[in-house]
C-alpha cells in the first residue's frame, strides 16, 4: 500500500468525481483529500465507513465493561440469568 496515491487534492476529488469513488470502492482504502496542502477531508466506501462504526462501537462496550468491573459494578451470571428468566415469567 502506497499512502502517496491516496492523498489527493480537492482541485482532483471536483474533477474526477467519478474515478475516485471507483478508485474507493475497489480498493477499499480511504483516500484523504487535501486542501492548500493540507488534510480536510477522508472519503471512505460505506462498507469500509460502517464496519469502522461497528468495530468503535464494539471496543465502547468494551471499556465500558472493563470500567465496571475495575469500579466493581458487577453481577453473577446466574443472578442475572435468574432475574431475566423472572421476568419473562412476570409478563406471561
Amino acid at each position: 500500500m502506497n499512502i502517496a496515491t491516496d492523498i489527493k487534492p480537492v482541485t482532483y476529488l471536483k474533477s474526477r468525481a467519478a474515478d475516485l469513488l471507483n478508485q474507493i470502492n475497489e480498493t477499499h482504502r480511504p483516500v484523504i483529500i487535501t486542501q492548500n496542502g493540507e488534510p480536510r477531508a477522508v472519503l471512505q466506501d460505506t462498507a469500509s465507513y460502517e464496519n469502522m462504526r461497528n468495530a468503535i462501537g464494539l471496543l465502547k462496550l468494551i471499556s465500558q465493561g472493563e470500567s465496571d468491573v475495575r469500579n466493581g459494578r458487577v453481577r453473577l451470571q446466574s443472578e442475572v440469568f435468574n432475574g431475566i428468566e423472572n421476568s419473562l415469567k412476570e409478563k406471561l
